[in-house]
């Protein structure tokens, strides 16, 4: 079969590599999807090496198609659709054992050390059928719609650090995929104003497709101002940033109204320092968070939430790929060109 294997930093080949056989307890899917995520950038480019394993097939975002089932395996019939939650965990450290399992210290994860999803076909071991990573979807369901369950997961994690209640106003920072999601999840959780902040303009229009009342540019206005006008001088209730971008850090926590929640959902530049004002947390006894992976059940949220159409993951999706086409889709995504884009085998 063709594969995409990270032989090392920026070196994606497209490789012929055994096709995989199911023994036993063990699962082959037929990749039906691969969506692309900044990670997996950082991966090619050498800047993210903890877990990963050179040579490894790389994809962490998919779904596929029950090809082959090994013997003793019960639950799922040939031809299934179904999504990969990428991270196996131990489920005997520490985190696993206290409902942490996103933090597990010994999990593995698919496209990073467990070959993933940018192939033809994917063997799925009976560790990660026993600890739950693969959940039956919908049959109907697109299976690239399928594959962004992994970033919807995340956000679900996400939102339950932070708490969204109905009425609320939450100000969303940032309006790449992850920024579209936490709207798409505002909106189904019944916020009533979600403010969405960007630098740039292009993507503030599918924000107020997927459910933003608000749009804005950062270079505008005054966000903490603006947010303020628009909730009586209060602040939002929520303040999630979903870019790394250091400054915006003190934006949110700016924006919160006093007894708000503050989420650090982004992942900040390694090594650097962001500079705050720690007395708007103290004064105004904000609720500062963090959102990081997912657990077996906000996966098992995510593939529900998009099969029944709860979550219309389908308004990310941009210009598909070819397989073959890998390493240009990882390109184009790390030069922020679409929204969410596709690896289709086949």
């Amino acid at each position: 079969m063709r594969a995409a294997v990270l032989v090392g930093p920026n070196r994606l080949e497209m490789q012929d590599v055994p096709t995989p056989t199911a023994g036993p307890g063990e699962l082959v899917l037929r990749v039906g999807a691969n969506t692309v995520c900044g990670t997996d950038g950082r991966i090619l480019r050498g800047e993210k090496t903890a877990g990963v394993r050179q040579g490894v097939i790389m994809g962490h975002e998919f779904s596929g198609y029950v090809h082959e089932i090994g013997e003793g395996v019960e639950g799922y019939s040939e031809g299934d659709l179904v999504g990969v939650m990428p991270t196996v965990p131990c489920l005997r450290c520490h985190y696993c054992l206290n409902h942490l399992e996103h933090m597990c210290i010994n999990a593995k994860l698919f496209g990073y050390w467990i070959d993933g999803g940018l192939a033809e076909y994917v063997l799925v071991s009976a560790e990660a059928i026993e600890r739950g990573a693969i959940v039956v979807a919908d049959p109907g369901a697109d299976p690239a719609e399928i594959a962004l369950a992994e970033p919807l997961g995340c956000v679900l994690n996400g939102v339950d650090n932070y708490g969204i209640d109905i009425g609320d106003t939450v100000l969303i920072i940032g309006a790449g995929p992850i920024g579209l999601l936490h709207t798409m999840v505002a909106k189904q959780r019944g916020a009533s104003q979600i403010i969405v902040v960007n630098r740039s303009p292009g993507r503030l229009e599918v924000a107020k497709e997927v459910g933003a009342t608000h749009t804005v540019l950062t270079g505008d206005v005054d966000v903490p101002e603006y947010v303020k006008d628009l909730t009586g001088g209060l602040g939002a209730n929520v303040a999630v940033q979903c870019i790394g971008a250091l400054d915006l850090f003190q934006t949110a926590l700016q924006s919160a109204r006093n007894g708000g929640r503050v989420n650090a959902f982004a992942g900040f530049p390694k090594g650097q320092m962001a500079s705050i004002d720690p007395n708007l947390i103290h004064y105004n006894e904000l609720t500062v968070t963090g959102g990081s992976n997912m657990g077996r059940n906000n996966y098992r949220r995510a593939v529900q939430l998009i099969g029944d159409g709860s979550i219309n993951v389908g308004a990310l999706l941009t210009e598909p790929f070819a397989l073959e086409d890998a390493g240009a889709a990882i390109e184009h995504v790390s030069a922020g060109r679409g929204i969410k884009t596709a690896v289709i085998p086949g």
